[in-house]
């Protein structure tokens, strides 16, 4: 058997100013966490001579067995996936600019990078040049909201600005207490009983779950789908999970204070020794080398990962991004107005009627080719469109002229 915590108290063994013969008994089946309040009472019951393992310290517990120096922090956090967050700026340019300027134009496929690019190109400089005034319009209420925004966040959170922004429903405590959806939490963990208990959170909420697997499973699954809105649990165990899963994170503050430790019988004076030799492990730097070679964590679990409750967020400026979302709405509106008028206008020079009278033609088949000649009308490049009109203009201006010479010739012969 090998792990964290039987190399903390094998290295505190060491440490003791007297010989120890012990004999390790595993205790569970080996694939989940055991129940740890059943393994501290055996303790209690002198069964056991003591518990080496990642036990945590709670009240409850310490009222039957004495407990060791705690020799990791320990404490129930909320674990929550987050999802990044898009921009439909780029979107709305395109639409406004897409008949005026080249730049947004081409293969659909050029079209759809220019639509992700722009958004984020304005956070900067934009490559692409704006001429339509509607286009204008919306990019400058953008600007300005990105202006007021990277002011904001200029101090500690220049990264929002340069990489899309992770966030989670899930603010804190209050969120999973509101909510009713269900919560994880591991078996075996005291998390279940602090959940019913403490915070008064129904049992038929909770969902009991046996590996990292099934975390991240039931995280990514949601509660819409049979997963989970969060997972509750210790600090080291969720520490550990992240360090390998760069899509989830802690979100708020822990809300409980407590750490791991050996539990022994009341009155033993080996726990106090094994304190004394914990500490000793502490003060030389050994207790942080064993912990760096179990629970080392990678870089995409670090701590600018997570999401405090205290800090700014999207919500704090939800009256910018109200102003821009409502810019965005009128110029559409706007747009969509304006091409209408101008189709309603030019679709008789541009579709002029052949069907001959008493046709048989359904209605469905007619709304169909003028659906059709609209999205045509509305790709179409406004200066080819107005160049068109003003051909058919002249042509018609030149017939009219021919005609009314044609009738004064008679007069005239008279």
């Amino acid at each position: 058997m090998k792990g964290y915590c039987l190399d903390v108290f094998l290295a505190a063994v060491n440490l003791l100013p007297y010989p120890l013969l012990y004999r390790f008994i595993p205790f569970g089946n080996g694939y989940e966490n055991p129940n740890y309040t059943e393994l501290v009472e055996k303790v209690a019951s002198n069964e056991f001579d003591a518990a080496v393992g990642d036990i945590a310290i709670v009240a409850a517990r310490t009222k039957i067995v004495d407990f060791t120096q705690p020799y990791i922090e320990s404490g129930l956090v909320i674990l929550a996936s987050v999802r990044e967050i898009e921009s439909i700026i780029g979107a709305v340019i395109w639409i406004l600019e897409h008949r005026f300027n080249d730049e947004f134009r081409g293969s659909p496929k050029r079209q759809l990078g220019t639509i992700f690019w722009f958004s984020f190109s304005t956070l900067f400089s934009s490559p692409k040049n704006t001429v339509s005034t509607l286009g204008r319009f919306v990019l400058l209420v953008w600007l300005f909201v990105v202006l007021i925004v990277q002011s904001s966040y200029i101090a500690s959170l220049t990264s929002i600005l340069t990489v899309r922004q992770l966030y989670s429903p899930i603010r804190g405590l209050d969120s999973i207490i509101e909510g009713k959806d269900p919560i994880g939490y591991q078996v075996g963990s005291f998390s279940e009983k602090y959940l019913i208990e403490e915070l008064g959170i129904p049992s038929s909420r909770l969902k009991v779950l046996h590996n990292p697997d099934e975390y991240a499973r039931s995280l990514v699954l949601g509660p819409e789908r049979g997963g989970v809105m969060a997972i509750v649990d210790e600090l080291p165990y969720v520490e550990l999970f992240m360090s390998t899963n760069c899509k989830f994170t802690i979100v708020g503050r822990g809300f409980t204070t407590s750490g791991w430790g050996f539990a022994f019988p009341r009155d033993s004076q080996l726990a106090i020794d094994m304190s004394t030799a914990i500490l000793k492990l502490s003060e030389s730097g050994e207790l942080q080398r064993i912990h760096d070679k179990w629970l080392i964590r990678s870089s995409c679990s670090s701590e600018s990962t997570e999401i405090i409750s205290s800090q700014l967020d999207l919500h704090s400026f939800w009256a910018l991004f109200a102003i821009c979302g409502v810019a965005c709405f009128l110029a559409l509106l706007a747009y969509f107005i304006k091409i209408i008028r101008q189709f309603i206008q030019y679709f008789p020079l541009d579709e002029p009627e052949t069907e001959p009278e008493g046709s048989s033609k359904s209605f469905g088949s007619k709304s169909g080719k003028i659906l059709q000649s609209f999205i045509s009308f509305a790709d179409e490049k406004q200066e080819d469109k107005t160049a068109r009109s003003r051909r058919r203009q002249a042509q018609s201006a030149r017939g009219s002229t021919v005609d009314i010479e044609t009738e004064e010739v008679p007069a005239s012969v008279n």
